[in-house]
């Protein structure tokens, strides 16, 4: 990022009550929270502070930010929000319950805010599939897994982070000026198809 023109990179710690926001911009086009986490627990073994660690990062900091960044994204006329949630959440998936509980808060916050902020903000969420990033690893560590992650989606293979930051870039342009509220699945055809 720090190599992009126009692009003004900063660190941030969405969970650290101290944090520093003074940096926010007076205006914002595009705002796009994607924090994330992959914590694969068997229900039983999910103590009720792992939900909560969990909610506080994805929907606690996306409520803080978006409301730090509210005046700044009312001040072009239009702008638009991404979050992101996961294809677990509509197609319910063994071991996923700490992840889908707190993306399923964030579908239920992009859709609210959709209908409080039209026409000015757009706000839309993406719902990736298993997807090759350092978050991911473990669960792609081996030429064997990755194989047979790549055989549960109908195109046969895990996804890139390119064809989810596409689908950010495309949501936060005015391409998609007439699409908010969606919840957009980027998963390689797992939420839609079986074969």
């Amino acid at each position: 990022a720090e190599e992009l023109p126009n692009v003004h990179w900063h660190p941030l710690d969405v969970t650290d009550p101290s944090r520093d926001l003074s940096w926010l911009p007076e205006r914002i086009d595009g705002l796009a929270y994607c924090p994330g986490s992959i914590n694969l627990k068997p229900f039983k073994r999910i103590s009720r502070q792992a939900f909560l660690e969990d909610i506080d990062l994805q929907l606690g900091g996306a409520v803080e930010i978006i409301q730090s960044a509210l005046p700044s994204l009312q001040a072009p006329g239009q702008a638009s929000v991404v979050m992101f949630s996961t294809v677990a959440v509509g197609h319910g998936f063994p071991f996923h319950a700490q992840v889908s509980a707190a993306k399923g808060a964030i579908e239920g916050l992009t859709r609210a805010l959709a209908a409080e902020f039209a026409p000015k903000i757009r706000f839309n969420a993406i719902a990736p599939s298993l997807t090759d990033t350092p978050l991911s690893e473990r669960m792609l560590n081996s030429d064997a897994k990755r194989e047979q992650n790549a055989q549960r989606h109908p195109l046969k293979r895990v996804g890139r982070a390119e064809d989810m930051a596409s689908m950010a870039a495309f949501l936060l342009t005015d391409r998609s000026s007439w699409i908010t509220g969606q919840i957009m699945p980027v998963d390689g055809g797992m939420s839609s198809l079986k074969l």
